[in-house]
């Protein structure tokens, strides 16, 4: 389990500095600003990442999901910053979500940040959907025999490719009611050469004591197995259900993502 250590960088907490949050130190800012550099776009990148998110949810909400289960859901951002929960109960006020994070500073922020009577706040790791599925609070607050939107949203590039990442994903589908959505954002290595990518992986991991598994438009969709995968499919974040806030398609395409159906 990750300990809370503010000297060591943290993927959540450079991530809440990207979106521009408070709950991050010097470690996490100094890595982050060295992997921007290395990247130039990322922080863009990570903001794009979170609007994609909101028009999931705002996607799977008018289609009648009134339940959600966050994986890996990370840091609330900045104070004021819209979540899960509000974006979805801006379209039924009957929505909950439950929360699904093992870092401890995730968990002890987002549960003081998203408390509501309509969301829990759950400490247990993705990688081990059984127990997550099991957990109390989460058979507690979402009914697994109606449809649920999962989301997985930047959060499976940090899974190992020996952790069996569309595995982990099957798993939380055979448990869910048909009806159920998938929404995942993931980076990918596309349109990178190898040596690029290499160079990233090995920066990212030495600044930000984490490790990141980039993967191909291919790869990615084979997380989606078992799902049908809404319109226009797996494509850059900016270019999934644009509004009239989403910023044009960026020069560089960090991350793709996709809403999928269980029929």
């Amino acid at each position: 389990m990750a300990e809370f250590n503010t000297s060591v960088p943290n993927v959540a907490r450079i991530y809440d500095y990207w979106l521009g949050g408070r709950e991050n130190f010097q470690a996490d800012r100094d890595a982050a600003d060295a992997l921007a550099a290395l990247a130039p776009g990322i922080k863009e990148a990570a903001r794009d990442n979170r609007a994609f998110l909101h028009r999931t949810v705002r996607y799977m909400a008018r289609q009648g999901v009134t339940q959600f289960l966050d994986l890996g859901a990370g840091p609330p951002g900045m104070p004021g910053t819209t979540s899960v929960l509000d974006v979805a109960r801006e379209v039924n006020p009957e929505c909950r979500v439950a929360y699904v994070d093992y870092d401890p500073m995730v968990i002890s922020h987002c549960s003081a940040l998203l408390a509501h009577p309509h969301a829990v706040v759950v400490k247990a790791d993705l990688r081990q959907p059984e127990a997550v599925l099991a957990h109390p609070s989460v058979r507690g607050h979402l009914d697994l025999g109606q449809p649920v939107g999962v989301i997985l949203m930047a959060v499976l590039h940090f899974v190992a490719d020996e952790a069996d990442p569309a595995g982990i994903v099957a798993a939380f589908r055979d448990a869910l009611a048909p009806g159920s959505y998938l929404a995942v954002g993931h980076v990918t290595s596309d349109n990178f050469p190898r040596e690029t990518v290499d160079t990233a992986v090995t920066s990212f991991a030495q600044a930000s004591a984490g490790s990141l598994w980039p993967r191909s438009a291919d790869e990615i969709r084979r997380l989606f197995d078992g799902f049908d995968l809404v319109d226009p499919g797996l494509v850059p974040h900016q270019e999934w259900h644009p509004d009239g806030d989403t910023p044009p398609a960026r020069e560089i395409t960090f991350c793709l993502g996709g809403v999928a159906r269980k029929t």
